[in-house]
């Protein structure tokens, strides 16, 4: 299966995966290796960091930000894309990390802290939007991630398929408004102005345009949310609700459960 799999990605998942859990080591032979693949990763890491985004992260990038050819960099990784997984499990690394430091009994505390660790990491490095996790790696800290993120609703009376169900729903749920958070900054980023002051600009124009009496529900309930956040979306805001409405509906889908013969 796994050769199967390499053939039609043009990579080798055991080579991945022997690099990611550290069954893999660097060769005794040939020249004296200077760095680490830990290293390695850091350096790429700060690279996407500063960069934001993955788009142009490359192999000499990553050589140069570390002072050394981009050739010596295949000793310690087989291709970019296999770089691109091992920044992911590290970086999840950060997540376990931070879930080990809020660890609570309390299930819906600890509902809000993995979403709080997925939202913070998803911040922290917004290329980790662009990878697609449907497919994932298997590294050492994404199964500690998941073990982690499991045991907050373990034995309170879901299913196990409820349980990967809930995490699937909360965790898609901190993905799409983080998305939404960060490209807002990047268009602020690109522009050089805030949602208030591109509102502030575009306002009195469609104040002209725009029929009230035609449109009086979208211009009442556009004109509440506009005054609460002072702007047309707030991601924040949409997280924390979305949040709040997630956990009511897990509580409802338990007390249903508990009431019933």
């Amino acid at each position: 299966m796994l050769s199967r799999m390499a053939k039609r990605s043009g990579r080798d998942p055991s080579g991945t995966l022997s690099r990611l859990w550290g069954t893999r080591e660097v060769p005794s032979r040939g020249p004296k290796h200077a760095l680490t693949s830990a290293q390695v990763v850091a350096a790429a890491i700060g690279v996407a960091d500063a960069d934001r985004d993955l788009v142009h992260l490359s192999m000499r990038r990553v050589a140069d930000s570390l002072g050394v050819g981009t050739m010596s960099l295949y000793t310690y990784v087989a291709s970019r894309d296999e770089l691109v997984e091992m920044m992911l499990d590290t970086v999840y690394g950060e997540a376990v990390s931070d879930l080990q430091d809020r660890t609570t009994t309390d299930w819906q505390h600890g509902l809000r802290a993995v979403a709080d660790v997925n939202w913070t990491l998803y911040l922290r490095h917004p290329w980790v939007l662009q990878i697609f996790t449907g497919r994932p790696a298997l590294g050492p800290n994404a199964i500690a991630k998941y073990d982690h993120e499991l045991a907050v609703i373990d034995g309170i009376g879901l299913t196990d398929v409820e349980m990967d169900a809930v995490l699937t729903l909360l965790l898609t749920h901190v993905e799409g408004v983080a998305r939404r958070r960060v490209e807002a900054d990047q268009v602020i980023d690109r522009t050089g102005i805030t949602d208030q002051q591109w509102w502030q600009q575009v306002g009195p124009n469609f104040a002209q345009v725009f029929d009230a009496t035609r449109f009086p529900l979208a211009d009442r309930v556009g004109q509440a949310a506009g005054q609460a956040h002072r702007a047309a979306h707030d991601p924040e805001h949409a997280y924390r609700f979305g949040l709040d409405r997630l956990i009511d509906g897990v509580r409802a889908l338990i007390t249903r459960r508990c009431a019933a013969p």
